[in-house]
């Protein structure tokens, strides 16, 4: 499995990170153990969470997928073998510390609980999980309006962030901080503030990006270029949307879009999936591995996180970075892009 250094913090991951939201949901701790054990095997040492995990998000599930992850550390011993990922929730939900907006004082709660539950003493790469201010993230983007918040408050609380996440960095708690579904704008605000107060820089930022979503080929990756941050890819399926399964109106029991968190379902979208699906027949390939590789090529990827409900899936997806896709394909891919360039808000 091919590696890659993170942004300048020196931290060596698989291309491939075993991404886990649905443990404590759509999957067992059993079946979230034997994920730990086959990504391992095969080469993955990268793995992602987060407090609000399992997915959809809500209160009697919170916290569940770290549990699962603690306890596979506790039975294994192997905490060393992973670079272990997670993030403190932004602001909304009233079940996780009452909805308040990350600052000083929440970072610390939330790492310490996050802490206890993984059973470890240490997060290699601590992210923030959505900004507390307005954002475009989770199909927002119809309605986004920066307009009527206050700049100074905002960048205030940046840095009063920052500031906590390097205590807790001084402290060996952390080792690294990232951003997630984060602006141009915000990302370039924390590079500012950590270069002038001599703070954490962040090296990487979690967003959304798959066939169908590509904001982030303009002014983000001209971020990336320029100021070396890695992107983690989240949904580089489009949370199973580009597997087909939810064409013609099917909606499989058990999946994310029967649990209703399927959002980016629409008429484009299904249109396009329908094309990228044609590509990968006309090629002999398997769509979603498509997916993942053509992710893969891309010059600021510095790793696709994958999730699988089935261990057949998740084989495949990991599979999936030994793939190289020819000149062919990806020329269809790019012809494809410019027929359907905005497929979901």
């Amino acid at each position: 499995m091919q590696q890659r250094t993170l942004g300048r913090t020196g931290i060596s991951v698989s291309r491939i990170c075993l991404g886990t939201m649905t443990w404590g949901e759509q999957n067992t701790e059993a079946e979230g153990h034997a994920q730990i054990d086959y990504a391992l095997d095969n080469g993955v040492n990268f793995m992602d969470t987060a407090e609000l995990y399992s997915t959809p998000g809500r209160a009697e599930t919170q916290g569940s997928t770290e549990t699962i992850i603690g306890n596979w550390f506790a039975a294994n011993g192997r905490r060393e073998d992973w670079v272990l990922a997670s993030k403190i929730t932004g602001p909304g939900n009233d079940w996780i510390r009452d909805g308040r907006p990350m600052d000083a004082k929440e970072i610390v709660l939330a790492l310490e609980a996050s802490l206890k539950r993984l059973k470890t003493d240490y997060i290699d790469l601590y992210q923030l999980h959505w900004p507390n201010r307005n954002h475009y993230n989770f199909s927002k983007s119809w309605t986004f309006d920066p307009y009527g918040q206050d700049r100074r408050a905002i960048t205030d609380n940046m840095a009063e962030v920052l500031e906590a996440l390097d205590a807790q960095v001084k402290a060996g708690k952390i080792r690294a901080v990232g951003l997630s579904n984060e602006t141009s704008w915000g990302t370039s605000e924390y590079l500012k503030i950590a270069e002038a107060r001599g703070l954490p820089r962040m090296a990487t930022i979690q967003n959304e990006y798959n066939l169908l979503r590509r904001h982030f080929d303009h002014d983000l990756a001209e971020i990336c270029a320029f100021e070396d941050i890695d992107l983690l890819a989240y949904s580089p399926l489009a949370a199973g949307l580009l597997s087909g399964k939810y064409n013609d109106g099917r909606m499989p029991a058990g999946t994310r879009g029967a649990l209703g968190a399927m959002w980016r379902l629409n008429p484009r979208s299904e249109t396009a999936t329908k094309a990228y699906l044609t590509l990968a027949g006309q090629h002999g390939l398997d769509v979603c591995q498509m997916a993942i590789a053509w992710c893969l090529t891309r010059p600021f990827m510095g790793a696709v996180i994958i999730g699988a409900t089935a261990l057949d899936q998740l084989k495949s997806d990991i599979a999936a970075a030994d793939l190289t896709l020819s000149p062919d394909v990806m020329a269809g891919i790019e012809e494809l892009h410019r027929l359907y360039p905005r497929t979901v808000g």
